[in-house]
C-alpha cells in the first residue's frame, strides 16, 4: 500500500484552494456557497441553544410607596430590568393632608432639634425612632446631632403637597424650615426623608 507524503498532501491542499481561483466563475459560485453555508449556520445555531437569558426580559420590581412589600407579578423574576415601558406610570392620588401624618411630622421635628450637649447619636436616634422609616433611620445614622442648626420648633406643620400615599408638610423651626416627607407605610404614617427648606 503506497503511504502518502507530505509532498502528495501539498498536492491536495493546492487543487482544494486552487479551485476558487481557476476561473470567474468558480470564485463566484465558491463566494455564493460560503455566504449560503454562514446564512444557514446563523439561523440554525441559535435556533438549537435556545434563546439568550438577556432576551428573555421581565419586568423588574416597582415599590408602591403606600406598601413596604414589592409587588412582582406571578411567573416573572424580580431579577431582571425591563428595556421599555409596558404601561403607563402611575400617578400619586391627590387627598387631603391627613391629621395624623401632620402630627408625626411635628412630633418628627422636635425629636430632630432636641441635641442637647452631650447627646450621642444613638440618644438622638432613639428620639426619632418612633417617627421614622427604618430604612431612612438607617441613614440618619450619620447625622451628627451637634451640627443641627436648631434649638426648637417655632409654629404648627403646614401641609404642601398631600397625597394618599404621602404628605410633604414645612415645619418651621428656630434655625432653617424643614420640608418633611411623611410616608403611609403599613405600621402608620412615618417620616421617610426630609431637608432643609428656605
Amino acid at each position: 500500500m503506497p503511504i502518502r507524503t507530505n509532498r502528495g498532501r501539498a498536492a491536495v491542499y493546492r487543487r482544494l484552494w486552487g479551485f476558487p481561483l481557476r476561473s470567474p466563475r468558480h470564485l463566484a459560485g465558491t463566494a455564493i456557497a460560503v455566504a449560503v453555508l454562514l446564512v444557514g449556520l446563523g439561523i440554525a445555531i441559535p435556533q438549537l441553544l435556545g434563546p439568550r437569558q438577556s432576551d428573555q426580559v421581565t419586568p423588574a420590581r416597582i415599590k408602591d410607596p403606600s406598601s413596604s412589600a414589592a409587588a412582582v407579578p406571578p411567573g416573572t423574576s424580580s431579577t431582571t430590568l425591563p428595556t421599555r415601558l409596558t404601561a403607563p406610570l402611575v400617578q400619586p392620588t391627590s387627598a387631603a393632608p391627613a391629621p395624623e401624618a401632620l402630627d408625626v411630622a411635628k412630633r418628627w421635628a422636635q425629636a430632630w432639634v432636641n441635641h442637647p450637649d452631650g447627646i450621642t447619636n444613638a440618644q438622638w436616634l432613639d428620639g426619632l425612632r418612633p417617627y421614622t422609616t427604618e430604612e431612612y433611620l438607617a441613614q440618619m445614622s450619620t447625622v451628627d446631632p451637634r451640627n443641627i442648626p436648631a434649638k426648637q420648633v417655632t409654629g404648627e406643620p403646614r401641609a404642601t403637597e398631600s397625597y394618599t400615599s404621602s404628605v410633604l408638610v414645612i415645619v418651621p423651626t428656630d434655625g432653617p424650615q424643614l420640608s418633611i416627607t411623611v410616608a403611609r407605610t403599613p405600621g402608620g404614617w412615618l417620616v421617610a426623608g426630609y431637608d432643609q427648606a428656605s
